[in-house]
């Protein structure tokens, strides 16, 4: 068997372990150490590999990225950010048609804003959010299918972790890549929110509608939300006018919601050390996600898979808008059966050569980033994609009543709105670089 045949083989075995529920870090890990022994035909080769590929992997700065964004989205819980995000977007909208429902998008849109973390996102502004729109007599499918929506803005609306990942396996500008989301993200609020009250209307007793507040008592709930602003223009603000790198923007924004969590009470010891415990639980789960892809990716390199496949598209002649949808839908697939930062990992390694060989009448960096945020977007609808959508089973685990089926019939508008934000952005990739510079 060639070593092309051993790499092309090791895909299904890949999904195989997957769907037996196998952690995908681990499956991959082991798949690619068995890979490597069979190439090399050497166990002490793929054991060599095992005592440096750590080092190699995590020695990379850029990723102490993750645990400071992680790190930075408990403190915010602890300082009362998520409930005076909702608070203040529900005054506004709430009385409107579906208002209750389109705060509930604006307030995980402005906690992504300081999260970077879809999971953490949905498990937070559920916890605030959910008790009022039962409360305002919505649906319940409604509701969990809003929540499960809203939570994907938080791996899109800068900061975001999984795009870290990205700009680390591509080797692309990390402040780059935020500010070409970020666009993309307002046009996901914003379609979401659309979605809604196209929904509301196609299901009058699905919703119901609030009081109007007083317009004093609507602006008082926006100065308490100024602690969002302040550490988002000083995080992403401080990273794009060139201040500190993304790096240190993390850690300015992790201390600078830890202290607004310490004055507003939310911070004591105990929290403190609940927000490093469940920080460092999620970077390990993270970092061996990576390890396990990283150890998978370089046998795949030795394979020459990625170089292989990449040669024989272009050979083919298959127009580049062509690939680049195949590429798009096949990851609506993989959305339906994997977590988005395992597909991240799985995936770009593999496809991103061939998108980088094809010509797109664009720079090689500004396809980079494109593709990126392409790869993100339909990352974010795989999340709430039927049947395995992470963020469906979130939301669900939070609201057992609510049977998974009617989150299911309400999402699908959700799903399609991103589907149409993801036709414009092809279509159109000057939105995506509109932000950039030069």
């Amino acid at each position: 068997m060639s070593n092309l045949e051993i790499g092309i083989y090791s895909f299904p075995a890949l999904l195989v372990m997957i769907f037996l529920r196998v952690p995908i870090g681990l499956a991959m890990f082991l798949v690619g150490f068995a890979g490597l022994w069979m190439v090399t035909g050497r166990p002490n080769m793929a054991l060599a590999r095992l005592k440096t590929e750590a080092y190699t992997t995590f020695s990379n700065y850029s990723l102490s990225i993750v645990p400071m964004f992680l790190l930075m989205g408990y403190f915010a819980t602890l300082g009362g950010m998520s409930q005076a995000l909702f608070k203040a977007a529900e005054s506004w909208l709430g009385h409107r048609k579906g208002g209750v429902a389109m705060a509930a998008i604006g307030a995980c849109a402005g906690f992504g804003a300081i999260c970077g973390s879809s999971l953490a996102t949905a498990a937070t502004m559920s916890r605030v959010a959910l008790p009022e729109l039962k409360a305002y007599g919505y649906k319940g499918g409604f509701s969990t299918a809003t929540l499960a929506a809203g939570g994907t803005l938080g791996i899109l609306i800068p900061p975001s972790v999984v795009l870290v990942i990205y700009a680390i396996l591509t080797e692309q500008n990390i402040a780059k890549l935020f500010l070409a989301a970020f666009i993309p993200g307002i046009m996901a609020a914003i379609g979401y929110m659309i979605a809604i009250a196209i929904y509301v209307r196609m299901n009058p007793g699905s919703a119901g509608v609030r009081e109007p507040v007083p317009m004093a008592e609507r602006f008082r709930a926006l100065i308490d939300v100024w602690p969002v602003l302040l550490v988002f223009v000083a995080v992403v603000g401080g990273i794009y006018g060139g201040i500190f790198t993304p790096t240190e923007g993390a850690a300015v924004g992790a201390l600078g919601t830890g202290l607004i969590a310490l004055v507003r009470g939310g911070l004591t010891p105990r929290t403190l050390m609940d927000s490093f415990t469940d920080t460092a639980r999620s970077t390990a789960m993270i970092f061996f996600i990576v390890l396990g892809a990283a150890f998978y990716n370089g046998f795949l390199a030795l394979t020459q898979v990625p170089q292989t496949l990449s040669a024989l598209v272009v050979e083919q002649g298959f127009a580049p808008l062509t690939v680049l949808c195949v590429i798009l839908l096949l990851y609506l697939v993989f959305g339906c059966f994997m977590d988005s930062l395992s597909m991240i990992l799985l995936t770009v390694p593999i496809f991103f050569p061939v998108i980088s060989a094809l010509d797109f009448g664009m720079t090689v960096e500004h396809v980079a980033i494109w593709f990126g945020i392409l790869v993100l977007i339909v990352v974010e609808v795989g999340l709430i994609t039927p049947p395995v959508g992470m963020n469906l089973f979130v939301i669900n685990a939070m609201d057992p009543a609510t049977p998974m089926t009617q989150t299911y019939r309400a999402v699908i508008y959700y799903v399609a709105s991103d589907l149409v934000r993801v036709v414009i952005l092809v279509a159109f990739p000057a939105i995506t670089l509109f932000l950039l510079p030069g």
